[in-house]
């Protein structure tokens, strides 16, 4: 059973930047495609972020090209997700999710362990 800890949410003014990390108690860590998700109020949980683990691809959501950052830290068993030029429809809980296998990376039915969840709030 995979642990996954977020941490790095909270207030920021629009424009601002925050960075979000995702630490794994399960080694290999590597071995794991990680994802970033969010889920505002009302809404469904949605892609962010991913990078797989076999060739460390590399996948956003169109909403977040070119602001946020994933990457991880194979030797710290952790994953980031760095946020710039944050707008306010960037707010929600932001989570971090691990898949054991190949699956689709944008859909949250294909990861197998997820963390509690980050809250992200954007004031404009």
């Amino acid at each position: 059973q995979v642990q996954l800890v977020e941490s790095g949410g909270g207030l920021v003014q629009a424009g601002g930047s925050l960075r979000l990390s995702c630490a794994a108690s399960e080694r290999p860590f590597s071995t794991y495609t990680m994802g970033w998700f969010r889920q505002a109020p009302g809404k469904e949980r949605e892609f962010v972020a991913a990078i797989r683990s076999s060739d460390g691809r590399i996948y956003y959501a169109d909403s977040v090209k070119g602001r946020f950052t994933i990457s991880r830290d194979n030797t710290g068993n952790t994953v980031y997700l760095q946020m710039n030029s944050l707008k306010p429809e960037d707010t929600a809980i932001y989570y971090c999710a691990a898949q054991r296998g190949y699956g689709t990376v944008s859909n949250p039915a294909q990861y197998d362990y997820w963390g509690q969840g980050t809250q992200v709030t954007v004031s404009s």
